[in-house]
């Protein structure tokens, strides 16, 4: 079993930074992906930033150049710095783990940019 603690989030002004960390445990195999992940209320879930365990990032068109995705250099944390935040990058935030075929979420976490 895998578990995902999601942290940081929260709110700030349009242009702003936030940053998100997720902490993985549990059985993990040095293969995985891990990402973020947002989704509006009644809106499919959409890919923010992916991260694999080598360290090859991959980021939606939307974020690229704001966004930067890294992992710790130890453990299975990773971090997902936020800047030049807009008022549209609202949402729920959802930390991912792909694995072996399997796929964790976390709880997710509301990130909210006031204009």
């Amino acid at each position: 079993q895998v578990q995902l603690v999601e942290s940081g989030g929260g709110l700030a002004q349009a242009g702003g930074s936030l940053r998100l960390s997720c902490a993985a445990s549990g059985r993990l195999w040095p293969s995985w992906v891990m990402g973020w992940y947002r989704q509006d209320p009644g809106n499919q879930r959409e890919l923010v930033a992916t991260i694999t365990f080598r360290g090859d990032p991959n980021y939606a068109d939307s974020v690229k150049g704001r966004f930067t995705i890294s992992r710790a250099r130890t453990g299975n944390t990773v971090y997902l710095q936020m800047n030049s935040l807009k008022v549209e990058d609202t949402d729920i935030y959802y930390c991912k783990l792909k694995q072996r075929r399997l796929h964790y979420w976390g709880q997710g976490t509301q990130i909210t940019v006031s204009s």
